[in-house]
């Protein structure tokens, strides 16, 4: 039998001297008191801390219903959480925080319920799921529209998804007009590349004959009955440089391309905002894809009008009425 040195036995081991050892596996009593201590001062084991870094280089994606109508489509699931619009996006507001709070990096996009039916229908998925609804996000969402968040309130990201929802809609079908019209036998690449080129041309155009300062530039073509919007916002300097997004340019272009080789019509209108702080709005017709200027009077009616119900609109405070400038004649190169 074996005994410590003063002829007791160690009741834990049964062995003489040496450490006892816990029950969870051999480790000395001093080393697990060591990791409660760590925990009290706030040290992070390594691999927990290896996995936290892994953590934020993993994008998270939160689809967004829009809409009260949208959100009212989504009610008609028992297992949707929320009740009323309002309170779902206070509740997504503190989601996106608490997330952004972790160093995660966050993309907002939009969550279509009738795009959703239609996928669970197609995968065989119980759409009354939460899983099902993330599988939605990541496998169809993930794709559209998306706005980084960086902490702005949901009412702004509501904004931001729309512009990027429309500016999609708008690359999308441009696209679609000039890759038919390139597909034909009768010069068809040319007159596109061509048509693309002068587009180009007149978006510089346009912003050099607006002066210094920020201008935001629209552009709206009816392509087969569907409104297609470009949006561009521009600065140009005093030295006469011109800054704007790249992407923005580039869907602005092809839509006035895509007018040209369609002899679609539309309309382009600038409002500037000056060094004074005050804003001028010119606007322009399209003729063969190319601006022409419109009448002061013409640029009044068209901004003043509802485009919806054709009511007249009171004019905004502060905001002068200028025709459009003559951008040379068409081009045909």
């Amino acid at each position: 039998m074996a005994h410590t040195r003063n002829g007791k036995r160690n009741r834990n081991t049964g062995r003489t001297g040496g450490r006892s050892r816990d029950r969870s596996g051999g480790r000395p009593p001093e080393r697990s008191a060591d990791r409660a201590q760590d925990r009290s001062r706030g040290v992070v084991p390594r691999r927990v801390s290896q996995r936290r870094a892994l953590r934020r280089e993993a994008p998270v994606i939160v689809a967004l219903l829009a809409g009260e109508r949208d959100f009212s489509t989504m009610r008609r699931y028992r297992g949707f959480p929320c009740e009323d619009h309002p309170q779902y996006l206070r509740q997504t507001d503190g989601l996106l925080r608490a997330l952004l709070s972790q160093g995660l990096f966050v993309t907002v996009t939009l969550f279509d319920p009738g795009e959703y039916a239609e996928y669970c229908a197609d995968t065989g998925q119980d759409p009354d799921t939460p899983g099902t609804r993330a599988r939605y996000t990541a496998d169809i969402t993930a794709g559209g529209p998306g706005v980084p968040y960086s902490g702005q309130p949901v009412r702004q990201l509501l904004a931001q998804l729309g512009h990027e929802a429309d500016r999609q809609l708008a690359w999308d079908r441009a696209t679609e007009v000039l890759t038919a019209a390139e597909s034909r036998t009768d010069g068809g690449r040319e007159r596109a590349s061509s048509a693309f080129a002068r587009a180009s041309r007149a978006l510089t155009g346009l912003i050099e004959t607006a002066g210094t300062g920020i201008h935001h530039v629209v552009c709206s073509v009816p392509l087969d009955g569907t409104p297609l919007l470009a949006v561009l916002t521009a600065e140009r300097a005093e030295s006469g440089r011109i800054h704007f997004a790249e992407a923005d340019a580039l869907v602005f272009c092809t839509v006035l391309a895509a007018a040209a080789v369609s002899d679609s019509p539309g309309g382009i209108v600038v409002r500037s905002t000056g060094a004074d702080g005050r804003d001028e709005v010119r606007g322009w017709s399209l003729r063969d894809g190319w601006p022409q200027p419109l009448t002061e009077a013409e640029v009044f009616n068209a901004y003043c009008t509802d485009a919806e119900t054709g009511e007249p609109v009171p004019p905004e405070p502060g905001v002068t009425y200028r025709p459009g400038l003559p951008l040379g004649p068409t081009p045909h190169d």
